[in-house]
C-alpha cells in the first residue's frame, strides 16, 4: 500500500485515521482542505484545485485524506486502497459539535490558516445526510473509476481500531 485514500463523513475521524495511518507506514500526509480553502473559507477555483489534486494524486506514495467527490475520478485510479469511516451519523454529529467547542481558540491542523473551525445548519445538515447522499456517490465513483480497487469500510470506533492495528509499524 503505496497511496491511500481515506474518505467518510465530516466527523468521522478522516483527518486523524489519515495521521495515524501516515504515520505507521511512513507515507506523506495530504489533507485536501488545506488545497481548497483559502483564508476566510475561499474555495480553490475549480479548475486549479483539480489540477492541483491530479499532481498530488501523480505522486508514488501517499496517504489522502478528504472527499471532494468532484475529483474521486482522479484519485481512485491511483489509489491502492480506499478506507472509507463510515461511522453514524448521530456520533459524527456530535464529534463535529465537540471538536468546534474543543478548538474555539486554536486552528484545526488540517484546515489552512485562517479557516477557523466552523458550525452551521449547512454543515450539519451535510452530515445527516452524508450516508444516504454522499457514501451511496462514493461506491458509484469507484465502479465508474476503479472497479478492482481494495475497499475498506469501517463503520466503528472498534473496527477503525483493529483495522489500524493490523497495518505494520515502519
Amino acid at each position: 500500500m503505496r497511496r491511500i485514500l481515506v474518505v467518510g463523513s465530516s466527523g468521522a475521524g478522516k483527518s486523524t485515521l489519515a495521521r495515524a495511518v501516515a504515520r505507521r507506514l511512513d507515507l506523506p500526509l495530504i489533507h485536501l482542505d488545506r488545497h481548497y480553502w483559502r483564508p476566510g473559507w475561499i474555495p480553490a477555483d475549480e479548475a486549479a484545485f483539480r489540477a492541483e489534486v491530479a499532481a498530488l494524486a501523480a505522486g508514488e506514495r501517499w496517504v489522502m485524506d478528504g472527499n471532494y467527490a468532484a475529483t474521486l475520478d482522479l484519485r481512485l485510479p491511483r489509489a491502492d486502497l480506499l478506507v472509507l469511516v463510515d461511522l453514524p451519523w448521530p456520533l459524527c454529529l456530535a464529534r463535529v459539535v465537540r471538536r468546534r467547542w474543543d478548538r474555539r481558540a486554536a486552528d484545526r491542523p488540517d484546515l489552512p490558516a485562517g479557516c477557523p473551525e466552523r458550525l452551521d445548519l449547512g454543515f450539519l445538515h451535510y452530515i445527516w445526510r452524508y450516508p444516504g447522499r454522499s457514501r451511496p456517490r462514493v461506491f458509484a465513483a469507484v465502479a465508474a473509476h476503479a472497479p478492482g480497487l481494495p475497499v475498506v469500510r469501517l463503520r466503528s470506533r472498534r473496527e477503525v481500531s483493529r483495522w489500524l492495528a493490523t497495518l505494520p509499524l515502519s
